[in-house]
């Protein structure tokens, strides 16, 4: 069998671990924060659900000021990023690019009682075989000139920059699908070790991004059990022989791949940390709740029992992919792209998950005083029996609205896939109306929408109301209404006086 390791994601997010202090050298279970929406919680907000959840580790894709700032002061550990498309700014000679930004992004908040900075991820999947090498040529001296600005501000010994590859940079043979026959593509071989000995010389991880959705997504003969974390071999996960080692899940042997690879490559120590893994809610027909909650928490139980894998005992330390969905990534890759988040877009957990490994009914903590906008939604017109609507007038509506919004889980096998034509009108129209931020003429649509406070969800297909803040328009209304109360208080207070 051949194990399937695409991996496409977007470049800029955030990882969050949770605190087992009280194991020894335990693993530890993160997630990630992706911050590609239309319409963001406030930050302050998500740090405070990030403690009462526990978490204690986050990575972010970017440097983004304002959630640096909310991190500050709360010890949890962070991993900051530099995007791809400055990778080639990062690798010229003189260096200058990487010390401006370690001296805006390290330097001004990696104080004692400021941001608990650990590491520095150069890229995002540089080695990503849908780039066609774009970074190959720039990853490496990046990485070696942000090291080295680092240990230049005084940094070194706390913080370490790695490299976030995608799994698909090693792979096993059609005509030996093993673990054990791992290697690194050759095309890239000689220029990933290159960076292996330059991560390890400097005490820093691997880290590699790994997707059993996406097996099951690519490849429709797939054993849909081998995803999944269920004790011992069974008929339905078509366990995988290997030596003396059995596989029951593609988690592990794909990140057996790798140990493998590495230890081809001289480095069968190299420490791992797998910066995402996870299972999508809606946007295909294997993406669910169910399916999410069945995997990550199998996934925890897994990580946190310490057994390791059947290659490599011991701890494994994973980031969940992602915290909250992101109604503006690329769907590229697949409608499945916006609904990585174990929370909705508002902060509200999707379902149950124990994330102390205890097998205990315990429920995710919600993002705390969430505002949303007026309840009310944008619908298709009704119509009298002989007042039909053109199809083509409708289908051109739709299809401006869906360009311009996230119409995801229309799509085959995704929540709403069971709509009517005119219920799929409707919920295209919502979307568009709540991104917007319920302006009255984003619901027109020459004259085909009409405005209800009567909700147009269902049990399976949630028709959603927009929060009350994180877009620009909304800010700048906001601090409108705010000078527009200053002057009606300051008028308020000149009558008194002259009265």
């Amino acid at each position: 069998m051949q194990l399937q390791r695409l991996i496409l994601l977007s470049p800029f997010f955030v990882v969050v671990v949770v605190n087992m202090a009280a194991m020894a050298a335990s693993g530890s279970v993160g997630v990630n924060w992706g911050t590609m929406a239309s319409h963001q919680l406030p930050p302050e907000s998500v740090v405070d659900m990030l403690k009462d959840n526990g978490f204690d580790k986050v990575k972010l894709f970017d440097a983004d000021e304002s959630i640096l700032e909310a991190l500050s002061g709360t010890g949890i550990e962070v991993m900051l990023a530099v995007p791809n498309f400055m990778l080639e700014q990062m690798s010229l000679d003189s260096g200058g690019a990487a010390d401006l930004w370690v001296e805006a992004n390290l330097t001004a908040y990696a104080y004692p009682g400021g941001v608990n900075i650990r590491y520095v991820a150069v890229g995002n999947e540089p080695f990503l075989k849908t780039y066609n090498d774009t970074y190959l040529k720039n990853t490496l001296p990046a990485l070696r000139n942000i090291q080295e600005a680092i240990n230049r501000a005084g940094l070194g010994a706390q913080i370490k920059a790695t490299v976030p590859f995608n799994a698909d940079i090693y792979y096993s043979p059609e005509s030996n699908p093993v673990p054990s026959s791992g290697d690194f593509r050759p095309e890239i071989r000689d220029l990933t070790i290159q960076i292996i000995q330059y991560l390890h010389l400097n005490d820093a991880p691997f880290v590699v991004n790994i997707y059993p959705f996406l097996s099951l997504y690519s490849n429709p003969y797939f054993p849909i059990d081998f995803a999944f974390f269920e004790a011992g071999p069974t008929k339905n996960n078509h366990p995988i022989r290997d030596g003396q080692n059995l596989y029951t899940n593609v988690f592990d042997a794909n990140l057996d791949t790798l140990v493998w690879s590495l230890t081809k490559a001289g480095y069968p120590d190299m420490k791992i940390l797998i910066g995402e893994v996870g299972w999508p809610t809606d946007g295909d027909k294997h993406a669910d709740i169910e399916k999410a909650k069945r995997f990550n928490q199998g996934l925890v139980q897994h990580v946190l029992g310490n057994e390791g894998t059947p290659a490599r005992k011991g701890p494994i330390d994973i980031y969940l992919f992602s915290l909250i969905d992101e109604d503006s990534k690329s769907i590229d890759p697949g409608s499945f792209e916006r609904h990585w988040g174990i929370f909705e877009f508002d902060g509200k957990p999707k379902y149950e998950l124990d994330l102390s490994g205890r097998e205990e009914n315990k429920g995710l903590v919600a993002v705390q005083g969430v505002r949303y906008m007026v309840r009310r939604w944008c619908v298709l017109r009704p119509r009298g029996k002989d007042d039909d609507v053109d199809d083509r007038e409708l289908g051109k509506n739709v299809d401006y609205a869906c360009s311009l919004s996230d119409c995801t889980a229309l799509g085959y096998g995704s929540s709403c896939n069971h709509l009517s034509a005119k219920g799929n009108a409707s919920y295209a129209f919502n979307m568009y109306y709540q991104s917007k931020n319920q302006n009255e003429w984003d619901c027109d649509f020459e004259g085909l929408g009409v405005i209800t406070e009567e909700d147009p969800s269902d049990d399976k297909c949630r028709f959603p109301v927009m929060i009350g803040y994180g877009n620009r328009v909304v800010l700048l209304h906001r601090k409108v209404v705010n000078i527009l109360l200053a002057v009606l208080e300051g008028c308020i207070v000149f009558l008194l006086l002259v009265s």
